[in-house]
This record gives structure tokens, C-alpha cells and sequence, in this order.
């Protein structure tokens, strides 16, 4: 091997430029699509794929029991998406020699095989309008087995929305329910009337199903319902249909349309003295694997490896005094510059602090794409930093309630830092919240969270938040 040959670095602008382009996004929904269809020709399929509109079409799964509303949602969603409306009865209502074959089963009031079942929707789906617009499939899979069948075969959806609401709320509704046989809109006396008296007055009431049948197809559901949210689980919402029509739908759409993506996460994580943010860097960086930042712990470990950089910081940390944004930003770039950062991505927490550093920051190449304000009140926080110590040795921070030290050692030699003191956190405190307003409008987008509450569930909130735009 020559030995003269340097590394291959990728260059940090590649993943800005991947993520601000969805890149990573893109290439991933290519190679499922070559995996699952396995064309002779690779390249000219890419090519293909590549040309067509459908990358970002909607690709959701609208499932509910009975009589929960599953068509009027669809069918409004599939309007305003531009995106097609498919339901068993449009499969039947194909004419392919498949859903002829569909068709005898359900003539002679048999159950669809589900291998029949996937094949017609399979088909259906990679026709030119459903590839190019997307589509809202509406009360299909109804079982696991169907779900993972379906996703052998490549149908995997962005969104799965999963309606529901009472029994008995559900068998009132579907008692009433009357169709406009024009549009094939479904209405009802009660919960939802047309505001045009040309479509009340030729509303019909169809032959329904026995209440007998109708419990039948509420109890199969409500079997099958926990096997189908644990096969989309990491695609899920569930949303109340027990409330108005209008509320309903405007969750659908604000959950359809948010993207899940797959970018190299670049966090900055915010808040006051003691709202948790070293502890939640932790607990994310241990889970993705992500590097840890602390702005504290990285000036101090760079001050201890006598660099240049370092005597340059030490004086600042001995006399207790605030480093100069310009040796701070020095420092982080060199080190958010490093591979580690670069692949798996970090979570800075502890700078910026005001408005100036947070520009330097966004002016430079490491801008953030994810940014979280942990909220909590002063006298929590004040409260919080009481119960915290750090180990002179390892230089670890233990908390009585949420890290104890690990053993009665440790527990001996833990000291309280100085700027943990009651005045000093005050200071920094008051200081926190001048700068929090300032700071907020420069990162309009950011998603804040109570960190009032225990640990497991702050580390959820934030979890939930990793992949969604």
C-alpha cells in the first residue's frame, strides 16, 4: 500500500449542501426503490426515476374502525395534496385482469386473499399518477400481516394517521350515515350535515350493514389495531375522531405535512443554568451516537493540551474571567471541523450565550439544523443546581436525584463548582433570560420544550423531534 496516499476527507460543505438539498433523502429513496424492483438496467432505471416528479409526492396510509370517517378525511386530504384517493372499491373498479380476478371473490362474498390484496394495490401504486402526484390509501392494510406484506414489496408510506374514537360513538354514526350519490361524499344527520340544501335534499340513506355486522367489524378491528400501529409505529399519529370534523382534519394535514429526512444531525441545544441540557446531550449522544460539545469542558480540556491555542485560553480560565468570543469560536470550529463531527454529527450545548455569538455561529460553516430551548422557571433551576456536585478526579457532574455518584467514594470527594454558587447562578441567570428573546428570533424555527418534568420524558420530546422538519 503507498503510504504517501493521503485519507479521503469529505468536506464539511457536502453535508450542508446535502441536507439543504435533501440529498440524502433523495439517494436514500433511490436505492429502495433499485433494491425492491431490481431492474436489468440500473442505470437507465435511476435515470428514469431521477426524471420523474414523484420523490416528495405524499405517500400516506389512512386507517380507523368503522364508520370513524376514514373517507372524508381521505378524500379531502387527496384534494388538497393533489394526490390520488385509493380505496378497495377504486381497485375493484380497475380494469386489469387482476381486479377481475378481485372482483369473484368479492361477488360471491368471499374474504380477498391479502397475496391478491398487495398484488392489486402494489400495481396500483406504480402507476404514472400515483409515482408522479403520490397518494392517500384509505382503510388499507387492515391487518399486520398485510402491513408487512405490503412493505416487502416496496409500498412504504411517510405518514400513517391512524383515526379513532368510542364504540359507541362509532355504531351511533354509523346508524346515521347517508351518502350524496353524485360525489359520494358521506354525511350524516348528526355529526356532519352539508351546508348546501341541493346536496341535503338528494342525500340518501344506503343499505347497511346489521348491527350485528357492524359490532363484528368493530371487534375485528379493534383486534387487529395493535399489530398495525407496532408495523408503522415509527410513521404513526393517532388522532381522536371524537371531536369536530374541521379540528380532525387540520391535525391530518399539519402531521402529513411534516418531511422526515435523513440528515447528519448538527443540534444546539439552549436553555438556562440547570434545565439539563449537559444530561440530554448525554442521552442523545450515547443513543445516535452523536459527539458531545460542551463549550465548557472543550475550552478547558484545549487550555490542559498545551497548544498554543490553550496558554492563549488558560489566563481567561484561571481568573475566572469570560473567554473572547474569537478564541471560543476558534476552538469550535476546530473541533466540529474534526471526521467524528463531520460523519456522525453533534450537540453543542453551553455557547452560544447572546446574540452576537449566535451570529458568529450561523456566519460560520457550522450552522445548526436542529435547535431546542429547554424551558424552565428560575427558582427550578436554582433548586435543580443545589443538588449537583462535580468529581475533582474524573471532573463527572452528579446530581442527587437524576445521577447519583456511583459510589460512596465518589460521593465523599464531590465539590461544589464556584459558578454553581447560589449568587453566581443568579447572575447567570438574569443574564440568560436578557439574551433568551434575542436569541429566539434569530432561530424562529426552534422547538421548545418543558424540562420541567423527568428526565426519560424531556430525552422523549426531543427524540421525537431528531428527524421531523
Amino acid at each position: 500500500m503507498d503510504e504517501t496516499v493521503k485519507p479521503l476527507r469529505i468536506p464539511l460543505q457536502m453535508s450542508v449542501y446535502a441536507d439543504k438539498h435533501n440529498i440524502l433523502h433523495l439517494v436514500q429513496d433511490m436505492v429502495s426503490s433499485l433494491v425492491i424492483d431490481q431492474p436489468e438496467d440500473p442505470i437507465s432505471y435511476l435515470i428514469s426515476l431521477l426524471q420523474r416528479s414523484s420523490v416528495d409526492g405524499p405517500r400516506v396510509v389512512l386507517l380507523g374502525p368503522p364508520a370513524v370517517g376514514k373517507h372524508t378525511v381521505a378524500k379531502k386530504l387527496s384534494a388538497e395534496l393533489r394526490a390520488v384517493h385509493v380505496t378497495l372499491d377504486s381497485l375493484l373498479q380497475n380494469q386489469s385482469e387482476l381486479s377481475a380476478q378481485a372482483r369473484q371473490y368479492t361477488l360471491t362474498e368471499q374474504e380477498l386473499p391479502d397475496e391478491l390484496l398487495v398484488r392489486l394495490i402494489q400495481m396500483r401504486l406504480k402507476e404514472v399518477d400515483c409515482f408522479n402526484r403520490g397518494w392517500v390509501l384509505e382503510g388499507i392494510p387492515q391487518t399486520r400481516l398485510q402491513a408487512l406484506s405490503l412493505q416487502q414489496v416496496g409500498v412504504i408510506p411517510e405518514h400513517v394517521v391512524m383515526l379513532d374514537a368510542p364504540d359507541d360513538v362509532l355504531l351511533e354514526r354509523s346508524q346515521g350515515k347517508l351518502v350524496d350519490p353524485l360525489t359520494g361524499d358521506v354525511y350524516h344527520q348528526t355529526f356532519i350535515w352539508p351546508a348546501d340544501n341541493t346536496v341535503a335534499e338528494r342525500l340518501e340513506k344506503r343499505q347497511g350493514l346489521s348491527e350485528r355486522q357492524r359490532l363484528a367489524e368493530l371487534q375485528r378491528y379493534r383486534c387487529e389495531v395493535t399489530g398495525l400501529s407496532s408495523a408503522y409505529k415509527h410513521v404513526l399519529k393517532e388522532i381522536s375522531g371524537d371531536q369536530p370534523p374541521t379540528d380532525i382534519y387540520q391535525q391530518v394535514l399539519a402531521f402529513v405535512r411534516t418531511r422526515y429526512r435523513s440528515r447528519t444531525p448538527r443540534i444546539l441545544l439552549l436553555g438556562p443554568p440547570g434545565s439539563g441540557k449537559s444530561l440530554q446531550a448525554r442521552l442523545l449522544s450515547e443513543k445516535y451516537k452523536m459527539v458531545d460539545v460542551c463549550c465548557g469542558q472543550l475550552l478547558r480540556s484545549v487550555a490542559a493540551d498545551g497548544s498554543v491555542l490553550g496558554e492563549e485560553i488558560h489566563p481567561y480560565l484561571d481568573d475566572g474571567r469570560p473567554v473572547p468570543d474569537s478564541l471560543v469560536l476558534q476552538v469550535l470550529q476546530e473541533r466540529l471541523s474534526q471526521v467524528d463531527c463531520s460523519c456522525r454529527g453533534w450537540i453543542l450545548h453551553g455557547f452560544p450565550c447572546d446574540l452576537q455569538q449566535a451570529k458568529s455561529l450561523q456566519e460560520s460553516q457550522h450552522q445548526p439544523n436542529r435547535v431546542f430551548f429547554l424551558e424552565m422557571t428560575d427558582d427550578v433551576c436554582l433548586e435543580r443546581i443545589s443538588l449537583r456536585a462535580t468529581d475533582p478526579v474524573s471532573g463527572e457532574r452528579f446530581h442527587a436525584v437524576t445521577r447519583p455518584a456511583p459510589s460512596s467514594d465518589v460521593q465523599n470527594r464531590l465539590k461544589i463548582r464556584p459558578e454553581d454558587d447560589t449568587h453566581t447562578v443568579t447572575h447567570t441567570l438574569r443574564q440568560y433570560r436578557t439574551h433568551t428573546a434575542v436569541l429566539q428570533s434569530l432561530y424562529p424555527d426552534a422547538v421548545h420544550i418543558n424540562a420541567d418534568q423527568d428526565p426519560h420524558s424531556v430525552f422523549e420530546a426531543l427524540e421525537s423531534r431528531l428527524t421531523a422538519d
